[in-house]
């Protein structure tokens, strides 16, 4: 098929490659504009852009689609088909109708559960023990398109954020792909209005652990958090972050730190299994407790 590829962060760049691999024909990849990163702030195309560049394939990085200009070189492509991948644009109808089969999403979430921005994280936050990615037939709503296809994923009792992350994008470069192989075995079928919910873009301002809360809720704040923004707690007035925890029995107060990185919660107890100090590389907890003693309580 002859495929505009529509995306930008690391998520998405497993498809894109999946569907170079596959032999279609990528007319164009649509990327967010560099962004200024780093210590020297300079511009840093995003990872869907570097590995389009590296895959000799042309990019285009419009900050909008007000421009009718844009509007006219995205429909002169003439493709069959858009895909569309955290690309981080809301897209216009006249974007949405331009391909011959219009635009298709990889959305990593069973739709229409967790609709919006941190479908994974919020997933592993609501201590969900399943999920997965969907394709859906875009429309103008925001993720409120018909589902081609549907593949589901336990959830791991330990699983962080960043392992799903990269588990579920390799399933949806796989759906992506199984669903253009053969369009007709995959019909749109439109979303129940049961169950609907909205997974709002992650806030730092959430990520400070709260000891009070039940142990399986720590938990899955700390996991869902991880690697990023991460779950933190304050020690001796700076931040360490938690990057892996697991449910433990423990009795005491909260916050009340019973044995190495064991703390206290209000009911049970969360073990912290991998520790990030501030300015430090991730750490197991024996190493994050050499030459460092957590106090008697957090």
């Amino acid at each position: 098929m002859k495929v505009i590829f529509m995306g930008t962060p690391d998520f998405s760049v497993a498809a894109l490659q999946a569907l170079v691999d596959a032999g279609h024909d990528i007319l164009c990849v649509y990327s967010q504009p560099p962004r200024p990163a780093g210590r020297g702030k300079k511009d840093r195309p995003s990872a869907v852009h570097k590995r389009a560049l590296d895959l000799g394939l042309t990019v285009r990085h419009p900050t909008n689609f007000k421009d009718p200009n844009d509007i006219k070189s995205f429909a002169d492509l003439q493709a069959d088909v858009a895909v569309v991948v955290a690309y981080g644009l809301i897209l216009p109808q006249a974007i949405l109708d331009a391909p011959a089969h219009g635009c298709l999403n990889i959305h990593a979430s069973l739709l229409p559960r967790w609709r919006g921005a941190a479908p994974i994280h919020r997933a592993i936050m609501a201590g969900d023990t399943e999920t997965g990615v969907g394709i859906m037939q875009m429309e103008a709503g925001l993720d409120t398109g018909p589902v081609r296809h549907q593949v589901v994923t336990s959830i791991g009792v330990e699983e962080t954020t960043g392992a799903l992350h990269d588990r579920l994008a390799k399933m949806g470069a796989d759906a992506i792909c199984d669903v253009l192989a053969n369009p007709s075995d995959f019909p749109a079928v439109p979303q129940t209005e049961d169950g609907v919910c909205y997974a709002h873009k992650i806030d730092k301002s959430e990520a400070k652990i709260d000891w009070t809360k039940p142990a399986t809720t720590v938990d899955h704040h700390i996991r869902g958090l991880s690697p990023f923004p991460g779950a933190w707690f304050d020690l001796d007035g700076t931040r360490v972050k938690v990057l892996g925890s697991r449910v433990v029995s423990g009795v005491g107060n909260a916050g009340q730190v019973i044995a190495g990185t064991t703390i206290v919660c209000g009911t049970d107890a969360v073990e912290l299994t991998k520790l990030q100090p501030a300015g430090k590389k991730p750490m197991d907890p024996i190493n994050f407790l050499n030459g460092r003693t957590l106090p008697k309580h957090l």
